[in-house]
């Protein structure tokens, strides 16, 4: 049986390197990547891409293949059998590319035992968890990584082969046209050639996110509490929350209950939570933290909100693509409450040091909605002593002083094309 397992698999993975895929951007060399005696660690939500973008790098290469989001893989499994196996259908090879590793209870300690004995791994999984506990318990120092999220704005405009520079009006509207359905739709790899199919594509794999990497992983017994928690965070992304606020309106059975699903619902990379950002640790978690989710699609998917927001959909896209840029929720990415409660979207920090504050808004011609984004920022330069201040929105371009200090005002399709 396992034996036809992996000569399945073998099928499997032949056909999809036949494929013509999307490039993905990717900053570091990747023969130096691949060179590397290090296990090569690939994360990131369901259907990003990181089963391409590993076959991406290897399809020159002579590698062999298990994918264990396979039942009969992970029914069958013996590591011994399934080495000699390897060797045998993949002779030679120079690679082992695991996927969705997650998938197999214990899997550290295999794939410890793998690296001893000189195998070049790249290994993807669907769970943030396994890169803290498991990784950091059994593989310290023994593996390098790289996070694959929804394609960016790049891509996209790369994908459709649109020009960056514009010289005319119409291909400046081009440039928006696929900024404002990414916006809306979001950039799952799947739903780039049909838009029409976004609904239906990302509700299910919305669904499957909770059932397969949740419900499952977890043997989760109360579903209906897990996923009213779930769409509560759907419906109110890019607002502040705390446990003790989602225990009490969702009545979950306790504080602790409801804590326990929060963090779940992170270990697949569907939500993230940014900390307000304070000098001191203790009041940093007693404050709320801000919801973010890992593609705008699933908030139209789920028919979440009745009309749309589209400042919040352009601040959570601007959360996302702050994480594609390097920056993580536990050490360099905050959002910001001034002492006067003026709210900074996010705040970039080097060290102790915040190097750049970010406000996002839609538009900027309401006068209030110009005081309150810009006076806010201005306050938390001076609580903060940082002067890189960066006002996005849509379409408006200039820089402004007020007080003193200067404020770029940026069309965010411009900062996502770094011009």
């Amino acid at each position: 049986m396992i034996r036809t397992v992996i000569l399945q698999q073998k099928e499997e993975r032949d056909m999809l390197l036949k494929y013509d895929y999307i490039d993905r951007y990717f900053d570091e060399n990747v023969e130096d990547y691949l060179n590397s005696n290090l296990i090569k660690l690939i994360t990131g939500p369901r259907r990003a891409g990181k089963s391409v973008f590993a076959l991406q790098m290897l399809k020159a290469k002579k590698f062999a293949y298990l994918n264990f989001d396979d039942d009969l893989l992970l029914k069958h499994f013996d590591e011994n059998i399934v080495m000699q196996l390897l060797l045998e259908i993949y002779p030679n090879f120079n690679y082992l590319l695991l996927d969705e590793i997650q998938n197999l209870p214990e899997w550290e300690l295999w794939v410890a035992k793998l690296y001893r004995r000189g195998i070049n791994l790249i290994i993807t999984g669907s769970n943030s968890k396994f890169l803290s506990n498991e990784i950091a318990t059994s593989l310290t120092g023994r593996f390098i990584q790289i996070n694959i999220l929804p394609f960016s704005y790049v891509e996209v405009i790369a994908f459709h082969n649109i020009p960056v520079l514009y010289e005319t009006p119409a291909e400046k509207a081009v440039l928006l046209q696929q900024l404002a359905e990414i916006v809306k739709y979001g950039s799952f790899p799947e739903i780039l050639k049909s838009r029409n199919l976004t609904r239906n594509y990302l509700s299910a794999l919305y669904d499957s996110i909770l059932l397969k990497d949740i419900t499952k992983r977890f043997r989760v017994r109360n579903t209906n509490e897990l996923y009213s928690l779930s769409n509560y965070l759907l419906t109110n992304y890019c607002n502040p929350f705390s446990v003790n606020q989602l225990a009490k309106e969702l009545n979950i059975g306790s504080v602790h209950t409801a804590q326990k699903f929060c963090n779940y619902l992170t270990e697949p990379f569907l939500y993230f939570y940014l900390p307000r950002y304070n000098n001191k640790l203790k009041k940093m978690k007693k404050a709320p933290q801000k919801i973010y989710v890992v593609d705008n699609g699933f908030v139209v998917a789920q028919s979440f909100e009745l009309s749309e927001n589209r400042g919040r959909l352009l601040e959570n896209l601007v959360f996302v693509e702050l994480l594609r840029r390097g920056y993580n929720t536990q050490q360099t990415l905050f959002y910001y409450h001034t002492r006067n409660d003026k709210e900074v979207d996010f705040v970039c920090r080097d060290m102790n040091k915040a190097t750049a504050l970010i406000q996002v808004a839609y538009d900027l011609q309401n006068t209030k909605t110009y005081k309150r984004e810009v006076f806010s920022l201005i306050e938390a330069s001076e609580e903060l002593n940082c002067n890189n201040l960066l006002l996005l929105t849509w379409d408006e371009e200039k820089v402004v002083v007020e007080n003193g200090i200067t404020i770029i005002i940026k069309p965010i399709w411009k900062w996502l094309l770094n011009i």
